[in-house]
């Protein structure tokens, strides 16, 4: 295979791939990148060369330092200390994701995934600055990690269909609510066992979940908006399709057609989308699966 024909199979994911395996495909590639980076910086014998890059792309807790790396609120959610920390992020991301897929909708991903991300650094950074027992690493402090976005987007989930039974490994099939409250718990009662910044901000995402959905209900949707900015101003940066003339003999469909088909896929999505909340999603039929299968892929 010809490097230009990955090249483009690489560039592919990217632009047309799901969001799910966008993300996940970022943070692949960002973990890789750094630690090429790393391995190249120990082969020179400057490993502080390597760590001043993770404090440079890192979010402080240290507000002086914020406001010279404002960039480090996005690139820290990013970033991963080693294989297991992203093994299991993005595990926890992939499970948590095809359900907010199939329960939310792609198009509020990207959003919840960097609001979530946000919220949990604002978590992070507010405890260091505010509860005494942290004035000692204040100024020297740095947080990354993807878990604050992960837990915003399985939260949201959790949050909306609470009692939709996941199958685990031994355990057996287990509601959603418990596995989101057991995650949260163990980090609450892991703030004073080490790595105390990134419980708090594991706690932050969790809350922008739990809270979102509580937007969602009553009518405010700011994920989506994010997304749907974030989508447009990608859009500028992709190259104009070349123009394409077709003839067609069918009679366009008008806006009211359209407007009452769009009500009527609407509607029927709804319906599906209870019968998971209250059934499960094994409860659906076939027909049913593809029709959410369908409309949850639209862009």
């Amino acid at each position: 295979m010809h490097s230009s024909s990955i090249l483009t199979e690489i560039k592919n994911f990217f632009l047309k791939g799901s969001m799910l395996a966008r993300i996940i495909g970022f943070n692949i590639a960002v973990f890789i990148l750094v630690a090429l980076i790393r391995v190249f910086f120990f082969l020179l014998d400057a490993p502080s060369a390597y760590d001043a890059i993770i404090n440079w792309l890192g979010v402080p807790s240290g507000t002086d330092t914020l406001l010279a790396r404002p960039w480090t609120l996005i690139t820290y959610m990013f970033l991963h200390f080693d294989f297991l920390h992203i093994l299991f992020n993005m595990w926890i991301l992939y499970i948590g994701g095809r359900l907010f897929r199939d329960f939310l909708g792609e198009d509020r991903m990207l959003g919840t995934y960097l609001i979530g991300g946000l919220i949990g650094a604002a978590f992070f950074i507010l405890a260091y600055n505010f509860f005494p027992v942290f004035s000692e690493v204040r100024q020297m402090s740095v947080a990354i990690g993807a878990s604050a976005s992960v837990l915003a987007i399985f939260v949201a989930v959790a949050t909306y269909a609470p009692n939709y039974q996941l199958p685990l490994l031994i355990i057996g099939r287990i509601r959603l609510k418990y596995i989101a409250i057991f995650f949260v718990v163990i980090d609450l009662i892991s703030i004073d066992k080490g790595n105390s910044g990134g419980h708090l901000a594991h706690l932050g995402g969790a809350l922008w979940g739990f809270l979102y959905v509580s937007l969602l209900k009553s009518g405010k949707d700011p994920a989506k908006f994010l997304g749907i900015w974030l989508k447009a101003f990608g859009s500028m940066f992709k190259p104009k399709p070349r123009m394409r003339v077709e003839y067609r003999n069918n009679r366009p469909m008008s806006d009211d057609e359209y407007n009452r088909r769009r009500a009527a896929d609407q509607k029927r999505m709804d319906a599906i989308l209870d019968k998971i909340s209250q059934h499960g999603y094994q409860s659906l039929s076939s027909e049913e699966k593809e029709i959410l299968f369908r409309m949850s892929s639209k862009e």
